[in-house]
């Protein structure tokens, strides 16, 4: 880590600090601050007692208990709780910065009013455009924030080896180093499950690297299959699964021991379906986290974080003081951080919240290691930045201008109607369905059909320059006229994916991307109509988040304004070339059958 980074990287262990904390406990020594008269929330005992005091010394929690009068000295801040409830600060188990369009210290500012005061982070999404190299900004940034920003080495780059290519890629030495950096806790998300069930000896090598290191292997099992697939991924070490989709789901990962993680991103709503294997099953809750995947800056800035995520859980039925369990301690716990975070106890980092209502949760007064760096939603504390090099801002390599030829998809010779397997988009849920699609055929050229609502989509390669670009089709944007959308944000191998009605727009959508160093554009009859610049890696602005949202926000207006009416339509545009999620989507290499992993035709044969 740069020299310059570790001047950020001050806060103490309890090893460094356990003479003051003991001191102040004893009444020996004066604490730094101490909040007086509040309902201390238990997320050990799942109680809620009135009239706690909480003294902190150094940015730890010396002492809770009814009256900390004795560890107040001349200079000790005091702030009056008044009754509030006292809750620890909220901890996101799984989540993607780049998701939010943002660097490590904006998203730190996009979410510290909101109550979030520690995430686990996979950059998995710079890992496939600038390696280990970018990982390893992301990490020294996170290590700069007022906030605890832990990191997952990323696994899977490519997430699906022989079925996309990658700007660079991660194996076993990568993440053997990556396990001595200080801010990494664990193994990122494992999403090549197929090659965990195979025994794959390159991502078992990475899973026992992690163990070896003494840390968490996060896990990804995107199938429906609860058989033996199942049963062998869960056997390949995977300590917690995001990918659930319904109350069988969650049962059954926590039945074999491992944590089931429920998401309220900006697109994914897993919550409700799984959280009634809690409030109607009755199985132990503290196996259960909460987290939110993905969530774009608009979600942050208008609707919150991890503060929206336990709400909903409240409102699907769920204990207040459970559902903060399970943002909290549970997520500690899991990943071996429960003497240092996830609740208010002594010796823990001094992140709480207080907040007027358990239920509605309004975010009052933030505390981040005994420091208030937020009141009523305003941030009051510095977000470092990063010194991010030139190269991390020219990662779109086109190679060459594109033209309306590159879009275009052949058809047999002679054909005049085509069977097409086109890309099914699902409001709300990451899977897409593996459609068909009976399409007509001009001048020799397979034509889209809006009244089928079937446009293109095309995957534009932009790591190496080598001017590939793979077609197909897609349905469920529900796109009129003409148009295209453009977005270099294309999990996981973030070349960059384009949707369009007319294949000249398609091509000056990517070439603007190309102009700009990447990001988000809009084209209707012609023109621009929305553009989110991404510099950074063609997948984060190092703008506030204010701005960022703003630009997100007419991106989203345009793509209504052309048709779509889906719920957060880009994250699906931007997951159309995961090939690690069912059912079908699009490569750099062809067109991706996620049910089988391999390659299928966009125009099936004539039977």
């Amino acid at each position: 880590m740069a020299p310059w980074a570790m001047e950020h990287m001050q806060f103490q262990s309890w090893a460094d600090v356990a003479p003051q904390l003991v001191a102040v406990a004893a009444g020996r020594s004066p604490a730094d601050l101490v909040i007086r008269k509040g309902q201390w929330v238990n997320v050990h005992t799942r109680e809620v007692l009135s009239d706690h005091d909480i003294a902190v010394i150094a940015g730890r929690i010396a002492y809770v208990g009814p009256d900390a009068s004795h560890c107040i000295g001349a200079d000790t801040e005091i702030i009056e709780a008044e009754g509030r409830f006292m809750i620890p600060g909220l901890c996101d188990g799984h989540m993607h910065i780049e998701s939010g369009m943002l660097t490590p210290a904006e998203f730190a500012r996009a979410v510290i009013g909101h109550g979030t005061t520690t995430m686990f982070t996979d950059p998995h999404e710079i890992a496939n455009v600038l390696g280990l190299e970018g990982v390893k900004m992301m990490h020294d940034e996170a290590l700069m924030q007022p906030i605890n920003i832990f990191t997952q080495m990323p696994s899977c780059a490519p997430s699906a080896p022989g079925l996309e290519t990658t700007g660079y890629e991660i194996g076993p030495d990568d993440v053997a180093e990556a396990m001595s950096w200080p801010g990494i806790i664990g193994l990122g998300e494992m999403m090549n499950f197929p090659g965990v069930i195979n025994g794959s000896q390159q991502m078992l090598a990475e899973i026992a690297a992690t163990q070896k290191a003494g840390k968490t292997v996060g896990g990804h099992y995107a199938s429906p299959d609860l058989g033996k697939d199942f049963h062998a991924y869960a056997a390949g070490g995977s300590a917690d699964d995001h990918e659930g989709t319904c109350e069988a789901d969650a049962i059954a990962r926590v039945r074999q021991g491992m944590r089931i993680m429920m998401r309220l991103g900006s697109a994914w709503y897993d919550v409700e379906t799984q959280i009634t294997a809690v409030t109607e099953k009755g199985l132990d809750p503290r196996s259960f986290i909460l987290c939110t995947d993905d969530c774009h800056s608009g979600t942050l800035v208008n609707d919150g974080h991890m503060n929206r995520v336990v709400r909903h859980a409240i409102d699907c039925g769920c204990d207040p003081v459970v559902a903060l369990q399970m943002a909290t301690i549970n997520t500690a716990t899991h990943f071996g951080l429960e003497r240092d975070l996830g609740s208010i106890a002594p010796g823990r980092r001094a992140d709480v919240i207080l907040t007027s209502d358990l239920k509605t949760l309004p975010i009052e007064h933030v505390i981040a290691r005994g420091v208030t760096v937020a009141k009523a939603g305003e941030v009051l504390v510095e977000c470092p930045h990063y010194d991010w090099p030139a190269h991390a801002r020219q990662t779109v390599n086109l190679g060459r201008a594109r033209g309306a030829e590159d879009f275009v998809v052949s058809a047999p010779d002679g054909a005049s109607q085509v069977t097409a397997n086109v890309i099914g988009v699902i409001e709300n849920q990451a899977p897409t369905k593996a459609l068909t699609a009976e399409l007509s055929v001009v001048d020799g050229v397979v034509e889209g059909d809006l009244a089928q609502d079937v446009c293109q989509i095309a995957l534009v390669e932009r790591h190496l320059g080598t001017g590939g670009v793979t077609n197909g089709f897609v349905s469920g944007f529900g796109y009129k006229g003409k148009m295209a959308m453009a977005s270099t944000v294309a999990h996981d191998s973030h070349h960059m994916i384009v949707v369009g009605t007319d294949r000249e727009m398609m091509a000056k959508a990517a070439n603007r991307l190309g102009e700009v160093g990447g990001g988000v554009t809009v084209f209707k009859d012609g023109e621009e109509i929305a553009l989110v610049e991404l510099p950074i890696a063609g997948l984060m602005s190092d703008a506030p988040a204010v701005e960022v949202a703003a630009k997100a926000q007419n991106m989203v207006e345009a793509m209504e304004a052309c048709g779509c009416t889906l719920n957060n339509a880009y994250m699906q545009h931007s997951l159309l070339a995961l090939v690690v999620i069912p059912e079908l989507r699009i490569s750099d290499l062809g067109l991706v059958d996620v049910t089988k992993f391999e390659m299928t035709d966009v125009i099936k044969a004539a039977q």
